[in-house]
Order: structure tokens, then sequence, then C-alpha cells
């Protein structure tokens, strides 16, 4: 069965870095187009990141600068650094599976809380 289990989350203080992870497992993770997507409290989804089978990244224009997207496929994983960590940052962090950059996801993780303080 298909999953996406995301990692790394936690409490940090703004300034920081911080990387998360996610481990793909069920399909062939490098056929596919991947993303990453954060909630903050009380809010809907929003994506932050795109990154396409070649390894190719886009960013939502709000993520541009302090986020990097990655992937790794030879042990099936994706990965998001945040530079400079602000509050507004503070969510719930989720792997996407996507068809096509910056359309809908079809497949999500659970999510990784994220929590920021100032």
């Amino acid at each position: 069965q298909a999953s996406l289990v995301e990692s790394g989350g936690g409490l940090v203080q703004a300034g920081d870095s911080l990387s998360l992870s996610c481990v793909a497992s069920g399909f062939t993770f490098r056929q596919w187009n991947m993303g990453w997507y954060h909630q903050a409290p009380g809010k809907e989804r929003d994506a932050v990141a795109w990154i396409n089978a070649n390894g190719n990244a886009e960013y939502a224009d709000s993520a541009k600068g302090r986020f990097k997207i990655s992937r790794n496929n030879s042990n099936n994983t994706l990965f998001l650094h945040i530079d400079n960590i602000k509050p507004a940052d503070t969510g719930t962090y989720l792997c996407v599976r996507i068809a096509h950059i910056q359309e809908q996801p079809t497949m999500w993780g659970q999510g990784t809380q994220v929590t920021v303080s100032s």
C-alpha cells in the first residue's frame, strides 16, 4: 500500500533552520512529481514547493528565497529545508504526490508539525 511519512518537525526558534523529510513507499517514487504543502493553524492548506521527477523545483511566491525542496530517488525520500524560519511558518507540513506540477495532489502524507517560537 502506498504511503508518505513525514518527519523532522518540532519546536524551533525564529531564525533557525529546519529540514523536513518524507519517505515514500508502495509506488515508484522516482517516476512521480512531488511537493510540500503547509497548513497554518485554522487555515487551509497552501502549496509551498514542487519538484518534478528530474529534480527541477518550483516554489510558491511566498516560499521563494527561504525554502528549498529536494529529493533522493535512491532512498525514496523528499526533503524540505527552511532557512530563517519565522513564526508564520508554524503549522503542519504535508508531503504530497502529484501528477503534474502545481496541480492538486493525488496522495497526501499525515504531516509533521512545526512550531516556531519568537
